[in-house]
């Protein structure tokens, strides 16, 4: 049976509706959401313009398989997410849509992330020539056992975020302290504000250590997932039954570097997460980042799940 690529920029509601029941189907079967945060919030609230979303049909006109192709940076191979409905899985689609998605592409390379290290997905990698590039771990804790405590730095205050008066000065330090990071650095005011708008944000949660002078010195933005709409992270899905936490983004501002704020902050927000009743918490750091992975374990965390980002190797 052939199966039709056809290619939205924005999709129409009947569009929208289809796509999010296929990735729902795909995320009751798997236990994981196939594609991330990032591609959620496009969905929704309509992202980059120059986004391109893949849509797979049979003859009949039935969507069978999805794929998004990240706008920025396509030269150095684009970023992409793709889901096929399980029960035409098998049938050649994953593969149709991944030669769609190089078709889109500088020289056809791409950065393919999938997300729970699941057989098909590895196995569709292998098949195309990819490889595992780079690995995101999901790390796991109780939030009913003991909790560190919260020891700021002198001259250092806890506050939460106010909407409409703090979102410059954040998008400041968070691009500061992620500067080299691929996900979490580079941010623009639109990225914050469109979270602003997801059900799953609360301003409550979202800790700030302030100085003296009123400046943003760290943060560490908590996130509940389970409660309202479901939401995923910007590398991996969480649909859980049970309400669980996340660390979604912690940072320190490198001027403040030294002084154990990190760990104060962490240790704010798990105590905020399980003042909100929460047993568990999530957090998402890179393999390679060593010092980060042996610090949450320190803390208590434990490895859970993990995300991968598969790329082929340039030919010689």
């Amino acid at each position: 049976m052939t199966t039709r690529i056809h290619e939205r920029t924005q999709l129409d509601p009947a569009e929208l509706d289809e796509v999010l029941a296929l990735l729902d189907s795909a995320s009751d079967v798997d236990g994981v959401s196939p594609v991330s945060e990032h591609v959620l919030l496009h969905l929704r609230h309509g992202g980059e313009r120059e986004a391109r979303n893949l849509l797979a049909r049979e003859p009949s006109g039935r969507l069978v398989g999805y794929a998004h192709l990240d706008p920025t940076d396509l030269v150095g191979g684009g970023a992409a997410e793709l889901a096929v409905h399980p029960e035409h899985r098998n049938h050649g689609i994953g593969k149709t849509l991944v030669r769609g998605l190089e078709e889109r592409t500088d020289d056809g390379r791409l950065r393919l992330w999938a997300h729970g290290r699941l057989p098909g997905a590895q196995a569709l990698a292998e098949r195309l020539g990819y490889r595992e590039a780079r690995v995101l771990w999901q790390l796991r804790r109780s939030l009913l056992s003991g909790l560190p405590p919260v020891e700021l730095p002198d001259g250092v205050t806890l506050r939460s975020f106010v909407v409409g008066q703090d979102e410059q000065a954040w998008t400041e330090v968070n691009n500061r302290a992620f500067a080299d990071h691929p996900d979490q650095g580079g941010w623009t005011l639109r990225q914050i504000q469109t979270r602003e708008k997801e059900p799953w944000f609360d301003p409550e949660g979202f800790l700030l250590a302030v100085r003296e002078d009123g400046s943003i010195g760290g943060f560490h933005w908590t996130k509940i997932h389970g409660r309202g709409a479901s939401a995923a992270h910007h590398h991996g899905g969480e649909h859980a039954h049970e309400p669980i936490g996340e660390v979604y983004a912690l940072g320190v501002d490198p001027s403040m570097q030294g002084q154990r704020l990190g760990p104060a902050l962490t240790a704010a927000g798990l105590r905020y997460l399980r003042s909100r009743g929460l047993a568990q918490v999530m957090l998402y750091v890179d393999e390679s980042n060593s010092a980060a992975v042996a610090l949450y374990e320190r803390l208590g965390f434990t490895r859970w799940d993990v995300d991968v980002n598969y790329r082929r190797p340039a030919s010689r």
